[in-house]
């Protein structure tokens, strides 16, 4: 058994007067400490489909399952990071990344300090005690992710968490956290509409299409970009490849929903 199982997976969206399916027949399997990438053409259902990963949305059908066990019973070992921050502005820094152990009732000495050690690692040092305004876009993004991963979720799952910031800090910012999740040997699943990130991340790619949203292909990354850094990877003759491949396939899937 795999570490993460979705099966047969179907979601649907009802309203007083429609019926709109925006997930069909989703069934895959995600081993532990993969990083793995969702793209496709708008409305092709990869928020929804981390929603129910999450455990936020019932699936219409289908299950999912974190060893063996469904999702919906063991929710705190999900870790969610999205495109803006929602650091609390009147918190501190400090107070932001440990307010999850305290509502987990976590919140040891112990604990408490790996969380400010985290911080150290993230290459945020010092900034305990100032507010978020106080940080930069791509500062505040780090502090959202010590924050998600100091309750040490089994998984953690990316919405879009590079997409507001300038590229630079982009490129630098998907270096650290494919660093810390490899040695930490965290299972993170990304969505993006980015295909370079989506390969420089990555062990493997689905492609969805839209209306409904489906699998339409995998990708596996080759190993020689696996063992690289985000940044590395880009150099590497093997991105340029796979890239080509995926913006084709894409750019064929979008034909079809136009």
């Amino acid at each position: 058994m795999s570490f993460l199982e979705i099966e047969n997976v179907y979601h649907t969206y009802f309203s007083p007067k429609t019926a709109t399916t925006a997930l069909e027949n989703i069934s895959l399997s995600i081993e532990e400490g993969e990083f793995i990438s969702f793209l496709g053409p708008s409305g092709c259902g990869k928020t929804t489909l981390l929603s129910i990963i999450a455990g936020l949305l019932e699936p219409t059908e289908g299950s999912i399952k974190i060893d063996g066990i469904n999702v919906s019973d063991q929710k705190a070992m999900i870790g969610y990071m999205l495109q803006q921050d929602y650091l609390f502005p009147w918190k501190t820094i400090e107070e932001n990344i440990t307010l999850g152990l305290k509502i987990m009732k976590i919140d040891t000495p112990e604990n408490y300090q790996k969380s400010l050690d985290l911080l150290k690692e993230m290459k945020l040092e010092n900034i305990e005690k100032k507010y978020p305004s106080e940080l930069s876009g791509g500062m505040r993004q780090r502090v959202a992710l010590v924050r998600t991963l100091s309750t040490y979720p089994k998984i953690l799952l990316l919405d879009e968490p590079f997409s507001a910031l300038d590229y630079q800090t982009k490129l630098k910012l998907e270096d650290l956290v494919f660093q810390i999740l490899k040695e930490y040997n965290k299972t993170a699943l990304l969505v993006t509409h980015d295909i370079g990130e989506a390969i420089a991340m990555s062990d493997r790619i689905f492609l969805l299409k839209a209306n409904p949203g489906e699998i339409a292909q995998s990708f596996i990354v080759p190993k020689e970009l696996q063992g690289l850094t985000p940044f590395a990877a880009r150099q590497h003759p093997s991105f340029s490849e796979l890239f080509q491949i995926i913006w084709e396939e894409l750019n064929n899937l979008e034909s079809k929903t136009t």
